[in-house]
């Protein structure tokens, strides 16, 4: 059950993931600066990518490992991880260009940029994980012999996600958007 332990700790870590950084975009100074707070906070997701990098090799001497790696491995594995970044940096992208249109209506930095972002990425990740993955290993019996429950739950993730994007509460307005802090007005 040990890879289940941890499967379900990254869809902790995953699922709270696009919340926190786009609340931490919120953070960021606004402004003549609000073009760049997406990025901001992407630089601060990648220093702690690099902490955890540096905990990865620490685990690795604690386990006593030799520390060989072949070319391939680090060639793939670098490649892995720049496909991680790129996920990440545009993640950052899309949760910044969903919020444009809230901060210029004056709905403030809501979980609804989140709420509309998040679904897509998590619901869209997995069918093209599966895609890939039937790319590199096919099918036995090649593609024609997919199962028709497959097909559908691929249907069923892409239109789940589009439901929960739209219908999302802090898209709706069912649930009040965070909006920043007003300054009560000067009395004359």
């Amino acid at each position: 059950m040990t890879w289940l332990t941890f499967a379900l700790l990254t869809v902790l870590s995953w699922g709270v993931y696009g919340v926190i950084l786009h609340k931490g975009r919120g953070y960021m100074p606004m402004g003549p600066e609000t073009p760049h707070a997406g990025l901001k906070a992407f630089l601060f997701v990648c220093i702690a990518y690099a902490i955890i990098g540096v905990i990865a090799a620490l685990v690795l001497k604690a386990r006593g490992s030799n520390w060989s790696f072949t070319n391939a491995g680090i060639s793939v594995s670098l490649i892995a991880g720049v496909a991680g970044a790129l996920g990440a940096l545009t993640l950052v992208l899309a949760l910044g260009a969903a919020a444009t249109p809230l901060e210029k209506g004056g709905g403030g930095f809501g979980l609804a940029a989140a709420a509309a972002v998040m679904p897509i990425v998590f619901a869209g990740a997995p069918v093209i994980n599966t895609i890939t993955a039937m790319i590199v290993h096919p099918p036995e019996g090649g593609w024609s012999k997919l199962p028709l429950p497959f097909i559908a739950g691929c249907i069923l993730a892409a239109g789940g996600a589009f439901l929960v994007a739209k219908f999302a509460p802090s898209n709706t307005g069912s649930v009040k958007a965070h909006a920043a802090p007003s300054t009560p007005a000067a009395k004359h």
